[in-house]
């Protein structure tokens, strides 16, 4: 039995148990056998589409908003091929996954990876939603590559520090560029603090949709490469590391200044004082918008829901507790005087063109280097 039809059957199996149908596996087997010793690889229904992509949220070791799994909207995008649809598509996404505020979990899935192992589409992105970096220090320095390939397909952002980058889609062997509508596409919030008036001189904003657009989705054997997904944020994400890490905005002694904490001696803890007040003011922007967010303890007593919710299943949670704690406070929370197995499961998302190693795809993903809002 090769190797893809040991992880059909793996996935094919589980699905049919947990949907109470196990009876059904049996003869779906033997269809996906016989199709892939006619094509050396097999498709999917829109129901192992649908359940696959669930299992892969709930297999994520690195994400804290697995509570939800089941809640996840998958779109079947899997008929488009060409790059302009597949932008339309995007765009789709972003939009009912904003809604009216209240984030919808969702996930727009496009055509397999061939048997030749080539992607008929994928995105250059690290999320569909991104700003762009530029070697004059304005912008996100985590897009100075992704930037350089835009401009080099002719697009030209303003040098700012909130430009939107554009949507970087491969066709074969053509990457294409499609320009986000700021008002339709994107949802954006401005910065501001709960009482210090003064905050608003960071010019600071975020956008409200994490839209994972790098990683690939592996479902029984067949993998995915462009499945963008999204979550909500964890205000920790935005406020304590992509505002305040020294590799990318770089703004925690500026908020400490303009909020008028001493910054001559560490020992002061302004660095501290100043990232829960960076925190304080995107909850607060966020919540009086009516986006939305989850504060950082909440999700670890959602996640908490998430593991007595598995247990009652028989099912052992697995989670990697480095990804899992939070960035600020983690003590405070109970994930972190817990221990975790961080074995990996499928289905599951999976960096492109790396054979280990998964990422959150949802929340939790505290900024290193996969859920990078």
């Amino acid at each position: 039995m090769g190797i893809l039809q040991q992880q059909a059957e793996a996935f094919i199996h589980q699905l049919y148990r947990e949907k109470g149908r196990p009876e059904e596996a049996v003869g779906r087997m033997r269809e996906i056998e016989e199709e892939i010793h006619v094509s050396g690889t097999y498709t999917h229904t829109y129901e192992e589409l649908s359940y696959g992509a669930k299992l892969a949220w709930r297999n994520s070791n690195k994400c804290i908003g697995r509570l939800f799994w089941e809640n996840l909207h998958v779109f079947d995008a899997r008929h488009i091929y060409s790059a302009e649809k597949a932008a339309e598509a995007a765009r789709r996404h972003l939009r009912f996954a904003a809604g009216e505020g209240k984030i919808r979990p969702a996930v727009t899935v496009f055509p397999q990876r061939k048997p030749d192992g080539t992607d008929p589409l994928f995105f250059h992105n690290h999320q569909l939603i991104r700003y762009a970096g530029y070697e004059t220090g304005r912008g996100d320095p985590h897009s100075l590559e992704t930037t350089r390939l835009a401009e080099s397909f002719g697009w030209k952002g303003n040098g700012g520090d909130f430009d939107l980058l554009p949507l970087l889609i491969q066709e074969g062997e053509d990457i294409h560029v499609f320009d986000l509508d700021q008002k339709q596409d994107v949802q954006e919030i401005d910065i501001v603090h709960p009482e210090e008036e003064a905050f608003r001189k960071l010019g600071l904003k975020w956008y409200t949709v994490p839209a994972i657009s790098d990683m690939e989705m592996n479902i029984g054997g067949i993998i995915y490469g462009a499945a963008p997904f999204n979550g909500w944020y964890m205000g920790t994400e935005i406020a304590a590391r992509n505002f305040a890490d020294s590799f990318r905005y770089d703004r925690l002694k500026q908020t400490a200044e303009i909020l008028g904490m001493n910054t001559a001696k560490i020992s002061s803890l302004w660095k501290d004082r100043a990232l829960v007040e960076l925190n304080r003011a995107v909850l607060y922007s966020f919540q009086e918008a009516g986006a939305g967010i989850v504060d950082h303890h909440t999700a670890a007593e959602q996640f908490r829901l998430f593991c007595g919710k598995e247990n009652q299943q028989g099912r052992k949670v697995t989670g990697d507790w480095t990804w899992l704690i939070p960035p600020v406070s983690p003590a405070s929370v109970h994930i972190f005087h817990e221990t975790y197995d961080n074995t990996i499961k499928t289905p599951n998302f999976f960096y492109r063109n790396r054979t280990s190693g998964t990422g959150c795809p949802f929340i939790g993903n505290q900024e290193k280097g996969l859920f990078q809002p």
